[in-house]
This record gives structure tokens, sequence and C-alpha cells, in this order.
């Protein structure tokens, strides 16, 4: 097979892959490095510039660097991705079975907290927790509304990590077992607390903050330390000042 008839047979595959809907795309070699580092199953890879990215995987991520040789193959990126990556790769993973990130949400006891966005509305804050929690070992993020936790930008602002820990979307009556802290303005000081390994930390939307029937389901209202006058943190921000409140020295 020539060159050109291996790029086009990739570009091939890519495509049907793409008509599958338990498929996650990764943007960028960093979500691709994190997703084989916490065992996605990567089903195709596609690079303008196959020995670049192998490359790249060599200097900066030696780990999957066979993973990365293997996988990878040319294809012409601006013919199939609306925008390409600076890193010149995609690839294409199997999203994580519904049923066992559930079954590792409600295993009890649990050792780390479940961050839970109610109602959140921008796709990148959401990624952004979602590496958060990565980072600090939560149990899981979920999210209640309207908005995929799996949508092709969250899992770009998130970096691959989606798959080193649980996302998902609940209703209120399917949130895991767990008491309930809720980041409220009226709540109590974070730092007066210890948080519990098996909290549910809830953080509510950008604009609106925690929805009524959540803040009626919370078993706790927690607020962050702030200075007046100043209305809000980021959402992240927010996610972050609590795991590391949560992980800090004080706790056992």
């Amino acid at each position: 097979m020539s060159e050109y008839q291996g790029v086009q047979e990739n570009a091939r595959r890519w495509r049907e892959a793409v008509g599958r809907g338990d498929l996650v795309l990764l943007d960028g070699f960093h979500a691709l490095k994190h997703a084989l580092r916490f065992g996605a199953d990567v089903r195709a890879v596609i690079a303008d510039d196959p020995d670049a990215v192998r490359a790249l995987a060599a200097e900066l991520a030696p780990d999957v660097e066979g993973d990365v040789a293997r996988l990878v193959g040319k294809a012409e990126l601006r013919a199939l991705l609306a925008r390409v990556h600076p890193t010149g790769v995609a690839a294409l993973a199997v999203r994580p079975d519904r049923a066992e990130g559930r079954a590792r949400l409600d295993r009890r006891p649990r050792t780390a907290p479940v961050v839970v966005l109610d109602n959140p509305r921008n796709l990148g804050n959401v990624g952004a927790v979602v590496r958060l929690a990565a980072g600090f070992g939560a149990t899981g993020v979920v999210t209640r509304g309207d908005l995929d936790p799996w949508h092709p930008n969250v899992v770009r602002a998130g970096a691959g990590l989606h798959y080193a820990t649980t996302v998902d979307r609940v209703e209120i009556d399917t949130l895991p077992a767990g008491p309930l802290y809720a980041l409220d303005p009226e709540g109590e000081d974070i730092r007066a607390l210890t948080l519990p390994d098996d909290a549910l930390l809830a953080f509510g939307s950008e604009r609106h903050g925690i929805s009524p029937e959540l803040r009626a389901r919370a078993d706790h209202l927690v607020s962050l330390p702030m200075r007046p006058q100043v209305s809000s943190y980021n959402l992240a921000t927010s996610v972050a000042m609590a795991l590391f409140h949560w992980g800090g020295p004080h706790q056992d």
C-alpha cells in the first residue's frame, strides 16, 4: 500500500469510528497521554506527522511511548477535524461503561469525596474541575442538569483526565450516598470543618449558585473564606479550595 493509500485508509477508518456513539474525541497529545496512562481503550490515533508525535511521546511521556508508536497513523487532520490541536494529533477512545462508573461512585466506604456540579453551564469550567478531581484523587465528578460532562469541549479542557476518575451525569435522586456538603455563602466557614472522605461536595452554577432543591437536600452548608465585596470565585477555584481543605494536613 502506498503512503497516499495509507493516509486515505486511516481517514476512512476514522470517519467510520466517529459514527459510533460510544467513542470520545481526545484532542491533542496531552489528552492522549493521560487517557493511555489511565487505561483508556484507544481505538484510533491520527496525526499529520506521526514521527513528530512519536518524538513527543519519547520526550514527554516515555511510559506510553510504545502505545503511541503502535497506534498512531498518518492522516490529514484538517480534513477530519473542525479544529486541529497545536500538537498535531487526535485520537478516539471508548467512553467508560456507566454501570462500572456508578459502582465506583456507590462503593462504600469511599476514600475520597465526590464532586457534585449543580447545573454547570461552562464546558471549560467542567473540564477544569475534572482535572482537579483527578489530581486530588477524588472519587469522581458528577453533574446535574443538561450539560454532558463528556462533551468534546469538556474532555478537551480536562486533558484526557476523565479516564483518571469517574465522570457521569446524575439526577438529585440518584446522587451517590454520603453526607452532602453544599457550598453556599450563608454556610459555615469551611475552615471550621473536617470534611469526611465519603463527602459529596456540591457546587452551584457559575451564575445562580446552588439550586433550591439541592440546597434543601444538603446535610451541611459550607462557605469559603472571601474578602467582603468580592462576589464569587471561579468554579474550578472553589473546587480546588474545597479539595485542598479536605486533603490538607489537618485531616487524619
